[in-house]
Formats: structure tokens, sequence, C-alpha cells
């Protein structure tokens, strides 16, 4: 009976990693589980097809040569709410860089942006009805393509009120993923010190006999 012991001990610490090894990879399944059917290839991620329902605006590609700009407007149809936009270079590379712009028809300056990453979000505070202009230049050596997204007052979007949008219905899974992959990681140091606390009994068991 002793030695059953013994030996369900010695066993503890990798059935525990094992077990925190299990539910790291239950939380990996839940979060691929998201992942649209149809994105296979990493130039192919778009930031509106994942946050469908969130934008009220969404651009369609635009292609910029090396120093060349383009120009994007946007209205605003509210006062006073936050304006949620974001520019995505659709097939980023290492060293492709904008710079960004702000303005309004009148010449108010609303700031100046650099992005050197594949997306970039800020928000706007928008005091009044406005149109905004942004100058998107190519800082960069190559051609980038890019879309642009608005949303005026994201905070209350259907988005994010509807439980039944596309949005809710990623987020809870992210949610529980990301819970299960902390979990999974404490379960798995625990076993590991217990492996580690295991042994070191052992060894002093046989240095006493």
């Amino acid at each position: 009976m002793g030695f059953f012991i013994i030996l369900t001990m010695n066993k503890r610490g990798p059935i525990i990693t094992v077990i925190g090894v299990v539910i790291i990879g239950i939380s990996l399944s839940i979060a691929g589980s998201i992942v649209p059917s149809n994105f296979t290839d990493p130039d192919d991620f778009s930031v509106p097809s994942l946050l469908e329902g969130m934008f009220n605006d969404i651009s369609d590609e635009i292609q910029i040569m090396p120093g060349d700009s383009t120009f994007v407007s946007y209205s605003t149809l509210f006062s006073d709410v936050p304006l949620l936009w974001g520019i995505q270079i659709i097939d980023y590379q290492s060293g492709d860089k904008l710079y960004i712009k702000i303005s309004n028809i009148f010449g108010d300056d609303y700031g100046e942006f650099v992005q050197n990453e594949p997306i970039l979000f800020e928000v706007l505070e928008i005091t009044q009805s406005d149109t905004l202009n942004f100058e998107i230049q190519n800082l960069g050596t190559r051609n980038v393509n890019v879309i642009t997204m608005f949303s005026e007052d994201p905070e209350n979007s259907d988005a994010l009120s509807n439980p039944d949008s596309p949005v809710m219905n990623m987020i809870l899974p992210l949610v529980i993923s990301g819970f299960l992959l902390i979990l999974g990681a404490i379960i798995s140091i625990i076993g590991v010190i217990v492996i580690l606390v295991d042994w070191k009994n052992n060894q002093n068991s046989k240095r006493n006999y």
C-alpha cells in the first residue's frame, strides 16, 4: 500500500502538467475556431472581415506608390462623439511606412501620425459634425495597398450592443480562450513545481537510506 502511494505521488506532477497542457490545447482550439475558414494566408487577413458591423464606412483598397499620397474624406454625422478611425496595410511587409495628416475643410489640424505596423487605430473627439480629410503618404520603398475604416461612437455600435453580432460572437470565445490559456499555464507550472519537489524529496529519501 505504501509503495502504491509513493508511486502515485511520483506521478502526480506529470499528471498535473498534462492536465495543464490539455487545457492550453483546448484554449488554442477555441481561438482557432473563430478564425474564418477562408483565412489561409496572412496576406488575406482583413480587420473589417473579422469585425463585421463595427465600422460605419470601409473604403476599397487603395494603392499608394512610394513617395505618393492619397486623400480620403469622411463626414461625421454626430456631434460630441468619439470617431474611431483605422488604416490597414493589406500586404504589409517590414519597412512599410505611412504618414497620415488629418485636417478639416477649414484647415483645422486634427493631428499627424506615422504608421509602421500593419494596422493603426486612433480615436478623435469630434465636438461637432465635420468633414475630415486624411492625407496618407507612402514613406516606404514599395507600393502598398491600404484600406481605411471609420466608426462613430464605437462603444454604442450595434456590433457591441447586439449579443448576436459577429463581433460579440468572436469576443466571447476569445475571452473564454484567454481564461483557459492562463488557467492551463498556471496548472502546468504547478505540475512542474510538483515534479521538482517530488524529485528532491526522492533524492533526500535515497540519501537517508
